[in-house]
C-alpha cells in the first residue's frame, strides 16, 4: 500500500477521498493548503481548516498543512489580473490546478514522503498497457471524465501531464455526487452535511467584477453599436467577455428590445461593441497557444469534440497545425481569448490549449 497525501479542502469530496483511501489500506495523511485570500473578502478558511482537522481526527490520520499563499498570488492572481487588464478572460482554476495542487503541493508532498497525492476532483485516471510489450516499460495513463456528468471536473485538469497522473489518485471520480454524500454519511464524517462550495478557487462568493475592481483602474466607458455609435455606458472594458449580455447600460432602451451581446472589447480605448446578433461574437475557428497533450500527441489534423467553457455542450472541431495551431469548429462557437479549449475523444481528455484569438 502507498503513502498518500490527500489535499483536504474542508469539504465533503476530499473528506470522502481520504476515507476511501484509508478503507483501502493506504497510509493516509490529510493536508490543508492555505492559499492567498484578499483582505476585503470574508473567507471561511479558518473554518475550512478546522473542518479538515476534524476529518483527520475522525479518521485517525495525521494532519499537515502547507502555506502556498505567495505561490498562489504570483502564479494565479497576478496572472489573472494581468490578463483581464488586456481584455482577455483567463481561467484561474486551471492555473490553480497546474501550479498549486499538482505543482507546489505535489512537490512538497513527495518531498515529505508521499508516494502519491489525492484530491476530491470528479475525474478518473485509467491505466493502459495498450502498445506496450515489455513489462519494464511504464504504463500509460489517460485522464477521463468523472462518472457524474454534472460534476465532472476534468475540464480544469487539461494542463496535467502523464507524470502528474502517475502520482495522483481521484478516489471520488468513479462516483456520483449523491453516492459521495451517501459515503460521507456511511463514514460518519463531520462534514457530511456541509454544503458544496459555490465559488471559484479563491474568490468564494464575491463576484469577479467586485474582485477585479479592487485591482484594476476601472473607468466608465462607451458602449458602441456595430457602426461605432455610442449607445450606452459600461463600468470598465476589462470586466467584459465576448458573448456577455449583462452589466452594461443602453440609453433609451425599449422594454421589448432584444438583448445585446458583447462582440468586441478594446481595453486601450475603454470601449465595448455590442450587437443584437449573438453569432457576431462567435467564431468559425480559434488560434491556439500553450497546448498540452496528455500522453502521446495526436496526428494532425485531429478530429475531436471540444469545450471552451466548463459545463457547455461539447462541439465538434478539428485541430490543425497548418499555418499555426488552430481549432476549426463544426459551426460558429463562442471562444473568448484566454479561455481553455479542451479536447476530448469520448470520455478521454486528450489535451487542451489557451484560445489566443
Amino acid at each position: 500500500m502507498a503513502t498518500v497525501f490527500v489535499g483536504l479542502s474542508g469539504g465533503v469530496d476530499s473528506a470522502v477521498s481520504a476515507a476511501l483511501l484509508k478503507e483501502a489500506g493506504h497510509s493516509v495523511v490529510g493536508a490543508f493548503i492555505k492559499i492567498w485570500r484578499p483582505e476585503f473578502i470574508e473567507c471561511p478558511w479558518q473554518k475550512d481548516r478546522l473542518d479538515a482537522m476534524r476529518v483527520c481526527a475522525h479518521l485517525g490520520i495525521p494532519f499537515r498543512e502547507i502555506d502556498l499563499s505567495d505561490e498562489y498570488k504570483k502564479t494565479v492572481i497576478d496572472d489573472m489580473v494581468s490578463n483581464y487588464a488586456r481584455g482577455i478572460t483567463p481561467n484561474p482554476d486551471v492555473l490553480c490546478n497546474r501550479h498549486i495542487k499538482f505543482g507546489a503541493f505535489k512537490e512538497w508532498a513527495l518531498g515529505e514522503g508521499a508516494d502519491m497525492i489525492a484530491t476530491g476532483h470528479y475525474a478518473r485516471i485509467q491505466i493502459s498497457d495498450v502498445g506496450l510489450t515489455k513489462s519494464h516499460m511504464p504504463k500509460s495513463r489517460m485522464l477521463l471524465r468523472g462518472k457524474d456528468a454534472g460534476k465532472d471536473q476534468s475540464y480544469f485538469l487539461w494542463r496535467l501531464t502523464e507524470e502528474d497522473l502517475s502520482r495522483t489518485l481521484f478516489p471520488v471520480g468513479g462516483y456520483t455526487k449523491p453516492e459521495v454524500r451517501a459515503l460521507a454519511k456511511k463514514f460518519d464524517l463531520p462534514v457530511a452535511r456541509k454544503p458544496d462550495s459555490q465559488g471559484l478557487c479563491f474568490v468564494g462568493d464575491v463576484s469577479m467584477r467586485d474582485f477585479l475592481s479592487r485591482y484594476l483602474p476601472l473607468e466608465k466607458g462607451a458602449v458602441l453599436d456595430e457602426s461605432g455609435k455610442k449607445i450606452g455606458e459600461h463600468d470598465g472594458a476589462a470586466l467584459y467577455t465576448p458573448g456577455e449580455r449583462h452589466g452594461f447600460r443602453i440609453e433609451a432602451r425599449s422594454s421589448h428590445e432584444d438583448a445585446r451581446y458583447v462582440i468586441a472589447i478594446d481595453t486601450k480605448a475603454n470601449t465595448i461593441t455590442v450587437s443584437h446578433d449573438k453569432e457576431k461574437a462567435m467564431k468559425d475557428e480559434a488560434a491556439l497557444i500553450d497546448a498540452n497533450w496528455i500522453g502521446e500527441q495526436p496526428a494532425f489534423p485531429f478530429t475531436c469534440v471540444a469545450q471552451a467553457r466548463y459545463h457547455e455542450t461539447p462541439i465538434g472541431c478539428t485541430v490543425t497545425e497548418e499555418g499555426g495551431s488552430r481549432a476549426i469548429f463544426e459551426r460558429p462557437h463562442l471562444a473568448p481569448p484566454g479561455q481553455s479549449l479542451v479536447f476530448y475523444e469520448g470520455e478521454r481528455l486528450r489535451g487542451g490549449a489557451v484560445i489566443a484569438g
